[in-house]
């Protein structure tokens, strides 16, 4: 009798590994993977035409390096504001990269906003794409543990004091979220054009900050579908999400991509000023 109950306890703690690794093996990948998975889509990659050249040099920011945790160090382009301020502005690049146009457009809301320090991370280790097929490779190799490892190195760099605002498009529109979330209670504000949400209602919960989101309906991807369940998932976690839709596809806000739409990018642009000017006093 003691031999069976040995034998089934037995089983029952086989079957019960075998199915905390089944679930383990199945569980559902993070937002930030589920958009770099994306780089296997043919369609996604071919949507995403080649940019146009684009080159831009600022006489104002520079490029610099940090150190993280993990021993390593980032790269980043920071814009220093004229006067000491604790505002930040951490900015997050396209799966392009970080390059000119994300620069440009760095600089163009640090004149803008005014009173503000501006970071751009650099997710990709000093890779920059000009094919799409290099910027798939480039968005499909970057591993969580690291980008976060960035961004929280980004986010002592900047400081304890820092009131913390994040922006990012595609790729780096998820990743604003999760900049967002990572940085805590000194988040104070996040923009997001066209990036994968967070779909963890008890991670939401945990944001500080409203979040903007800047979305096109003609996007095959992050489609209205996919913003509507953000939308229901952001009330779930009682948190205010600030939504406006386009009808234009992903990537309309980058001039150097030949589906960029200038009326949607200038009404998008402007509610952006407008939703971070009074939360970076």
């Amino acid at each position: 009798m003691k031999k069976i109950f040995l034998l089934t306890a037995m089983a029952f703690c086989s079957i019960a590994a075998f199915s905390q690794s089944k679930m383990a093996c199945c569980a559902k990948p993070s937002a930030t993977k589920q958009f770099a998975m994306l780089a296997s889509d043919k369609k996604f990659v071919m949507s995403h035409a080649t940019p146009k050249p684009y080159h831009f040099q600022s006489s104002i920011g520079k490029a610099i390096t940090y150190k993280t945790s993990d021993g390593k160090t980032a790269n980043a382009f920071e814009i220093k504001a004229k006067k000491p301020t604790d505002n930040w502005l951490l900015v997050v690049h396209e799966w392009w990269g970080l390059n000119d146009f994300v620069k440009h457009e760095s600089e163009k809301l640090y004149n803008d906003l005014g009173d503000v320090n501006v970071l751009d991370l650099d997710l990709y280790d000093g890779k920059v794409a000009t094919t799409r097929e290099d910027a798939g490779k480039f968005m499909q190799a970057v591993k969580d543990d690291r980008a976060e490892t960035i961004i929280k190195g980004a986010i002592a760099y900047v400081g304890p004091k820092a009131h913390i605002a994040t922006i990012g498009w595609c790729f780096g529109g998820g990743w604003s979220l999760q900049t967002s979330l990572m940085a805590g209670s000194q988040d104070v504000a996040c923009v997001m054009y066209y990036g994968m949400p967070e779909q963890d209602v008890n991670k939401l919960k945990t944001l500080h900050a409203d979040v903007l989101g800047n979305f096109a309906n003609k996007d095959g991807w992050i489609n209205p579908k996919v913003v509507a369940k953000f939308a229901e998932n952001m009330k779930a976690a009682g948190k205010k999400l600030e939504l406006h839709q386009y009808n234009a596809d992903h990537g309309f806000a980058n001039p150097s991509n030949p589906i960029y739409d200038s009326e949607a990018t200038k009404d998008a642009y402007a509610k952006t000023l407008a939703f971070l000017k009074p939360r970076l006093k």
